[in-house]
């Protein structure tokens, strides 16, 4: 565990997240002695989709804002319908998800969230895989789609959906044991 202490994550989100696909990360992270802030466009906090409803309200750390990627060691993105497509039209969150690719330090994206990564120019000729119904998405952006549990590229981890959750966590964890990579095209 202490050879991750020290090491700090953001999870960006807002409203509208898949709540097990920031909860299960977070968790996991921070079983490995990671420091890990919810990270959003906004103060006080956010509220989770929880499968087929509204779920709980979790507290924002951080507001973009006050934060920079150099920050932290890695970016993870949950899903959902909502936060995603909120973010993508984000011009800060964006430049914020855009400068991990470009120090080339872990990026986990799960489920609807590969659609920041479109938006942020950052899957052209990447191996990547999302919930299916993005998968056109990503390919129309130049992007090599990917039908599995969990693809990695250079540092870019994704899963398709929250039944992936343990095979991301790990991978993303791996990821990051391993640190800085290669700067990645962004």
């Amino acid at each position: 565990m202490s050879e991750l202490k020290g090491t700090k994550v953001a999870i960006l989100a807002t409203h509208g997240f898949e709540e097990s696909e920031l909860t299960s990360p977070k968790k996991a992270l921070e079983a490995q002695g990671i420091e890990v802030h919810v990270v959003a466009p906004e103060r006080g906090s956010i509220r989770a989709w929880a499968e087929t409803d509204w779920g709980a309200e979790y507290p924002v750390d951080k507001t973009l804002d006050e934060v920079s990627a150099d920050d932290y060691d890695a970016l993870q993105l949950p899903g959902g319908l909502f936060n995603p497509d909120t973010l993508r039209g984000n011009e800060q969150a964006l430049e914020f998800t855009r400068a991990f690719f470009k120090a080339g330090k872990p990026v986990g994206a799960i489920c609807h969230a590969p659609w920041i990564l479109i938006n942020a120019e950052v899957v052209e000729g990447r191996r990547l895989t999302s919930v299916a119904s993005v998968s056109q998405d990503l390919t129309n952006a130049g992007a090599k789609w990917e039908d599995a549990e969990v693809v990695c590229d250079s540092a870019l981890v994704t899963s398709r959906t929250p039944a992936d959750l343990n095979a991301f966590n790990a991978k993303l964890i791996e990821e990051i044991k391993e640190g800085k990579h290669r700067k990645q095209h962004a």
